[in-house]
């Protein structure tokens, strides 16, 4: 599979105990896109890619807690510390016709309906209510509510997003 094919939704911080069970910090919205294949892949801070089996996931405090069939002891684990978790695109579950997944976003051209051209979305910040989509310009950087009322088009397709900025922004 291509390098693109591949997204990473999790980082392993640290390790859980004495059976090799991984601390993970998760860029993932839900735990279940971690078990939802049974499998995922690791790239160690080496750039080396190794397939595990999950056992289980639980969230815990502000990370998760991952168990994987092939690491026992907390030696191993250990190893794996700084890795990223990779899963197939392919295997991101479908989502709702007015859904996207930020990877989607990331690096679409956002114009707005009376200023025309404001950037590209270079991040995304999650807060309680809604995503804010950071659009930076050469000299300017605009933050933009991910609400209805101001995003009025998003088509990946052709890398474009469509506002209706409010004023004041």
């Amino acid at each position: 599979m291509e390098e693109n094919a591949f997204l990473t939704v999790g980082e392993v911080v640290g390790t859980h105990g004495v059976k090799g069970t991984l601390k993970v910090y998760s860029f993932a919205d839900s735990a279940d896109i971690f078990a939802a294949k049974g499998s995922i892949q690791l790239q160690t801070r080496q750039g080396e890619l190794q397939r595990f089996t999950v056992r289980w996931v639980k969230p815990h405090k502000n990370i998760l807690l991952v168990s994987l069939k092939e690491i026992s002891r907390c030696e191993a684990a250990e190893m794996l510390i700084g890795s990223v978790i990779l899963i197939p695109k392919a295997d991101l579950p479908e989502l709702e016709d007015d859904e996207f997944y930020w990877h989607e976003l990331l690096g679409l051209s956002v114009y707005d309906e009376n200023r025309g051209y404001l950037g590209t979305i270079s991040s995304i910040i999650q807060t309680g209510s809604n995503d804010v989509y950071i659009v930076k310009d050469a000299d300017r950087e605009v933050l933009v509510p991910a609400l209805a009322s101001v995003v009025t088009e998003i088509n990946p397709e052709d890398g474009r997003m469509m506002v209706r900025l409010p004023d004041g922004l």
